[in-house]
């Protein structure tokens, strides 16, 4: 069985990065396999976590539209599908990462996202965890490419505008035609200790992360999450908020 956990917040949260965090942690206690999935147009969860992606489901997507897809001799376009997202994942140490790409244009994909979910949705003999960076918009989430989210934490800056963001996504999550069973604030970069306290005015609270020039300077130079000390304030932080969140995941 495994445990979604679903990421969103607004551009410049810092979201991506405590996405990577979530990978991180979820690797190096648990030692079990997680699949990570970048489902941010702006695709920089691979960037975060050191890989990068060959190809993407949207390309994947248009391509069995446009009928161009080669799953060889005698593959109908459905096995062909799940084929060319299987051979989306990239491997890396401890996690697979998995890239959805640009959003839906006009046409119907309701078949290819069928597809899609019913390969996330399966993933759980597979993955104890799957970790889903989303944008604000939610946009894969509200088309239904997975049945339930285990988690959904809001990644907001510890500002009025980043409560009024939070508030907002959690509202439209309520809408989503989808199952979400339990969803937080994860304040981020927080100047002071216990400042993001009153910010929230009734919004569950995951936990905050406070601001760290180390993760800053490595986001900056295009470094991993990997390259933070364990002992880092802002990864540490991010743990704790896991660890409320799940329990403390049993070690390897």
């Amino acid at each position: 069985m495994s445990t979604m956990i679903a990421i969103s917040g607004k551009g410049g949260s810092g979201k991506t990065t405590v996405a990577a965090m979530v990978v991180r942690h979820l690797v190096e206690r648990t030692g079990r396999r997680v699949l990570a999935v970048d489902a941010d147009p702006n695709s920089c969860l691979g960037l975060a976590l050191g890989v990068e992606a060959e190809t993407t489901v949207a390309e994947i997507r248009d391509q069995a539209l446009a009928g161009t897809l080669d799953g060889g001799t005698g593959t109908d376009r459905h096995r062909a599908v799940e084929y060319a997202i299987h051979r989306a994942v990239v491997e890396a140490k401890g996690f697979d990462l998995l890239v959805m790409g640009l959003p839906e244009g006009p046409k119907c994909y309701c078949a290819v996202n069928h597809l899609l979910r019913k390969y996330l949705d399966g993933a759980g003999r597979d993955y104890r965890y799957l970790v889903v960076d989303n944008e604000a918009g939610m946009e894969h989430l509200s088309r239904r490419t997975t049945d339930a989210v285990d988690h959904l934490v809001v990644v907001a800056e510890a500002t009025a505008l980043g409560a009024l963001t939070a508030r907002r996504i959690l509202g439209l999550a309520e809408r989503l035609p989808i199952r979400v069973h339990a969803r937080g604030v994860l304040w981020n970069k927080v100047a002071e200790p216990g400042s993001a306290a009153n910010l929230g005015d009734g919004l569950p609270m995951v936990g905050s992360i406070p601001f760290d020039k180390e993760v800053l300077e490595a986001s900056m130079r295009s470094g991993t999450v990997f390259e933070l000390a364990d002992g880092n304030p802002a990864f540490a932080a991010v743990g704790e908020a896991l660890s409320a969140m799940l329990g403390a995941p049993s070690p390897r």
